[in-house]
C-alpha cells in the first residue's frame, strides 16, 4: 500500500491547534492575571504602609508643638502670677508705687508688651504700653472685657485673640486676679503678648520642615495666628485645602479642644490637628498626599516594570513548554488536515510503512495513537454514510421531480428539497436556483414570515400538522397564494424537518376577492353600496360608543365629533326622461367622482341607491361639516352636464346630521339625515338643512 501523502512533507515544527491555543492563552491570562494582583497588592500594602508611617510622624509632631507651645502659656501665665504677687493692696491706691513697682522693681513685668491693673470696682488704676504710660480710655473693648471677666470670675484668663487691625499688631491677653487675704477679689492684673513677639509665636520659630507641607496655629473660631505663608495669618481655616472639611467636621462635632493629636486622611491631603486646652488654639499640619508619596510612586512604577518583565519571561518560557509538548497533536491535526483537502482519506494502520513514518509519532505516545485509529473509523464510517445520502437524495430528488405537486422539504429554516412542480410555481426554472435558500426568501417581507411562521408552530403544537392558505412570492415578486399542508418529518421534533404541499389557488382567490368587492360596492360609481355603508357607519357608532364608556368612566363628557350627510339630487328625473338613461348614469359617475374628491382627505362616500348618496365625515365637528356641505352643494350646482347639444344644470338638497349620544345605531342616524334632506326639498331644493337634537330628545331643524 502506498504511504501517507503528507509524510515526507510535514514541517518539523507546527502552529498548535485552536484548542491549545486557548487554552495556551488561558495559561497566559492566568499568569498575567496572577503576576499583576501580586503585584497591585503588595504596592497597595506598601502605600498603606507609608500613609500609616506618614500618619504617625505628623500626628506626633503636631502633639510635640501644641505641647511646646502650650508651655509658652503656661511660661506666661507663671510671670504674670509673679507680677501679681508683688503687687499689694495698698499699691492700688498709689499709681505712682504701682508704675515704680512694673517700671523696675518687678523684672518679670518687662516680659509683657503692656500692662494693665485695675480696682475691683472695675476702676483700671494703670495702663502702660512698651514701658510707657497710656490713658485707660485707649484700652481696647476686648481688653476691657477681659478684665471685667475675671473680676467677675476670679479666675485667671487666657483671652481670645485681640485683632489690632493688622498681623503685626495682634496681641494675646492674659489675666490675674488679686485676693486679699479672705480670698475676696481685690483687683486683677493683666499682661498682652504680640502674637509674634518671640515670647509667643515669632515669625522665625522652627517648624518641622518638609516640602509641599503646611504648619497652621489657629483659635477655635478659625482664626490663623501663625502659617508658613505670613500673608494668611489672621485668615480664617475655611480658606485652607485640605483643612477646611476637617475643621467644619470638628465644628460640627462640638468636640473639646484636647492635646491629643487626630489625623483625617483625603485623597489629595493629609491633615493632623492637637490643641492647647488653655488658650483654646489648635496647631494643624496639612501635607499634599501626592507629593509625600512621589517617591513612593516612582519605586512602585519601576517595581510594574520589574514585575511585567518577570511575567513576560516567564510567559514566554511556559508558552515555549507548551508548545513543544503539544507537537504531536499538531502533527496529527495537521496530517488530518491534509487528508481531508486532498480526499485521500485515512489508510489503514495496518497498511502503513511503520519505518517510514516520522519520529514525531513515536513521541505522540497512546494518546494520538488512540485518536488516529478513531479517526480511521470515523472517516471510514464517514465515507459510507455519504455515499447512502447521496443515493438517497438522488432517488428522492427523483421523485420529487415526478410529482405532479408541489413539494417542499425545509430543514432547520432554508429550502432543503423542492419539487419541479413547485419550482415552476413559484417561477423557478430548477430546483438548484432555491435548495439551501432560507424559507423567509419566499416572502413578501420578514414581519409576514414572522406572522406565518408563529401561525404554524401554534398549529403544529396543537394538531401536529398544519393546513391554511398563505400568500407567498414568485421570483419575479408577484403575490403566490397557496393551499398549505404541513407535516413534521419527525412529528416529536419540529426542527427535524417539515414537508410541504403546496396547492396554487391564486386564481380561486382573485376571484374570491373581486366576489367580494362586488357584493359590497356599486356597479355605476364604484363606490361602497347601501350594505358597505351600514357595515362601516355600523362599526364607526361601536367605536364612538366604546371611547364614550371610556370617557365616561373617567369623568369625561362623550366624543360627538361626526358628521353624516344625506344627499338627493334635484330634477334627476329630468335628465333620464330628456336624454335617456345614459346620459343619467354619466351623471352618477361624475357626481360620485365630484363627492369622493371633494371629502377625500377627511371622509368617504357611499351610494346608497338611484339618485342618493349618503358623505360621513369622521371627527369633523357641526360647524366644519354645514362648511363642507356647503361646498359640495356649491360644487354640484357649479357642474354643467351637456348631452347631444343639450346642457343641464343639476342641484342637490343635503341633510346634515351631527352625530351624538341620541343616535346609537345606522337607522337611527340614516332616518335623521333623510328627514334633514326631505325638509331641505321642502324648502325650495338646492339647499342644505340641518338637523339637531334638542336636550329633550326631539330633532329640530334648522338651516345650515
Amino acid at each position: 500500500m502506498s504511504e501517507f501523502p503528507a509524510q515526507r512533507g510535514t514541517p518539523g515544527w507546527l502552529l498548535p491547534g485552536a484548542l491549545v491555543l486557548r487554552l495556551m492563552l488561558v495559561t497566559a491570562l492566568a499568569l498575567a492575571l496572577s503576576g499583576a494582583l501580586a503585584t497591585w497588592l503588595v504596592t497597595q500594602a506598601l502605600e498603606r504602609e507609608a500613609v500609616r508611617q506618614l500618619v504617625s510622624q505628623q500626628t506626633d509632631e503636631v502633639e510635640v508643638v501644641a505641647r511646646l507651645l502650650a508651655s509658652k502659656i503656661e511660661q506666661s501665665q507663671k510671670l504674670l502670677r509673679t507680677v501679681a504677687e508683688g503687687i499689694t493692696p495698698g499699691m492700688l491706691k498709689s499709681p505712682s508705687a504701682l508704675e515704680w513697682l512694673l517700671q523696675q522693681g518687678l523684672p518679670a513685668a518687662q516680659f509683657f508688651d503692656t500692662m494693665q491693673v485695675a480696682h475691683a470696682s472695675g476702676q483700671v488704676r494703670l495702663s502702660l504700653r512698651a514701658g510707657h504710660l497710656e490713658q485707660a480710655a485707649d484700652l481696647d473693648p476686648a481688653e476691657r472685657d477681659a478684665l471685667r471677666r475675671t473680676l467677675v470670675g476670679g479666675k485667671p484668663l487666657v483671652c481670645e485673640l485681640i485683632a489690632g487691625g493688622r498681623p503685626n499688631e495682634a496681641r494675646v491677653m492674659f489675666t490675674m486676679p488679686l485676693h486679699h487675704t479672705n480670698g475676696s477679689v481685690l483687683g486683677v492684673v493683666a499682661g498682652a503678648l504680640r502674637l509674634q513677639s518671640q515670647s509667643l509665636l515669632p515669625p522665625s520659630m522652627a517648624w518641622p520642615t518638609r516640602d509641599n507641607s503646611e504648619f497652621i496655629v489657629f483659635t477655635r473660631d478659625g482664626t490663623i495666628l501663625s502659617h508658613s505663608d505670613p500673608r494668611r495669618i489672621l485668615g480664617q481655616v475655611r480658606d485652607e485645602a485640605g483643612l477646611a472639611p476637617v475643621y467644619a467636621r470638628w465644628l460640627a462635632q462640638a468636640q473639646p479642644v484636647v492635646g491629643r493629636g487626630i489625623t483625617d486622611v483625603q485623597p489629595d491631603y493629609i491633615a493632623s490637628m492637637a490643641g492647647m486646652p488653655l488658650p483654646q488654639w489648635i496647631v494643624a499640619r496639612v501635607s499634599r498626599t501626592q507629593a509625600l508619596l512621589a517617591p513612593l510612586r516612582d519605586a512602585q512604577h519601576q517595581a510594574w516594570w520589574l514585575a511585567i518583565a518577570g511575567m513576560a519571561l516567564c510567559l514566554l518560557l511556559a508558552l515555549a513548554a507548551m508548545g513543544w509538548m503539544a507537537q504531536p497533536l499538531a502533527q496529527l491535526t495537521h496530517r488530518s488536515r491534509h487528508w481531508l483537502q486532498t480526499g485521500t482519506g485515512l489508510q489503514p494502520l495496518a497498511d502503513m510503512d511503520w519505518p517510514r513514518v516520522d519520529m514525531v509519532w513515536s513521541r505522540a505516545g497512546d494518546e494520538v495513537g488512540e485518536l488516529l485509529r478513531a479517526f480511521q473509523g470515523l472517516a471510514q464510517q464517514g465515507r459510507r454514510q455519504q455515499m447512502r445520502k447521496d443515493l438517497l437524495d438522488a432517488q428522492l430528488q427523483a421523485v420529487l421531480d415526478k410529482s405532479s405537486a408541489g413539494i417542499v422539504i425545509s430543514r432547520h429554516g432554508l429550502l432543503d428539497k423542492v419539487s419541479r412542480q413547485a419550482c415552476l410555481m413559484l417561477g423557478y426554472a430548477a430546483h438548484d436556483e432555491l435548495q439551501g435558500r432560507p424559507v423567509s426568501s419566499l416572502y413578501a417581507s420578514d414581519a409576514d414570515y414572522a406572522q406565518v411562521a408563529d401561525l404554524v408552530r401554534t398549529e403544529m403544537v396543537a394538531h401536529g400538522a398544519f393546513d391554511g392558505d398563505i400568500c407567498l412570492r414568485r421570483k419575479n415578486g408577484s403575490p403566490l397564494w397557496v393551499r398549505v399542508q404541513g407535516q413534521g418529518v419527525r412529528p416529536d421534533e419540529l426542527r427535524g424537518g417539515m414537508v410541504w404541499i403546496l396547492e396554487n389557488i391564486s386564481a380561486a382567490r382573485q376571484a374570491q376577492v373581486q366576489q367580494s368587492r362586488d357584493r359590497r360596492h356599486d356597479a355605476l360609481t364604484q363606490l361602497p353600496n347601501r350594505a358597505a355603508f351600514d357595515e362601516r357607519l355600523g362599526l364607526l357608532l361601536a367605536q364612538r360608543a366604546a371611547e364614550g364608556a371610556v370617557q365616561g368612566a373617567k369623568g369625561n363628557p362623550p366624543p360627538d365629533d361626526g358628521v353624516v350627510l344625506f344627499l338627493d339630487l334635484d330634477h334627476f328625473t329630468e335628465v333620464n326622461d330628456i336624454a335617456g338613461h345614459d346620459a343619467g348614469d354619466d351623471v352618477l359617475r361624475h357626481v360620485a367622482r365630484l363627492l369622493g374628491t371633494q371629502v377625500r382627505q377627511i371622509g368617504w362616500v357611499a351610494r346608497l341607491g338611484g339618485d342618493e348618496f349618503a358623505v360621513v365625515l369622521p371627527g369633523c365637528a357641526l360647524a366644519r361639516g354645514q362648511a363642507v356641505a356647503e361646498q359640495l352643494r356649491a360644487a354640484v350646482q357649479a357642474w354643467e352636464h351637456s348631452y347631444q347639444g343639450r346642457r343641464f344644470t343639476l342641484g342637490v338638497s343635503i341633510g346634515l346630521v351631527a352625530l351624538d349620544a341620541s343616535l346609537q345605531d345606522v337607522a337611527s342616524v340614516l332616518y335623521a339625515a333623510d328627514m334633514a334632506c326631505h325638509e331641505a326639498k321642502r324648502a325650495g331644493r338646492n339647499r342644505v338643512q340641518t338637523r339637531a337634537v334638542t336636550a329633550s330628545g326631539r330633532m329640530t331643524l334648522r338651516p345650515a
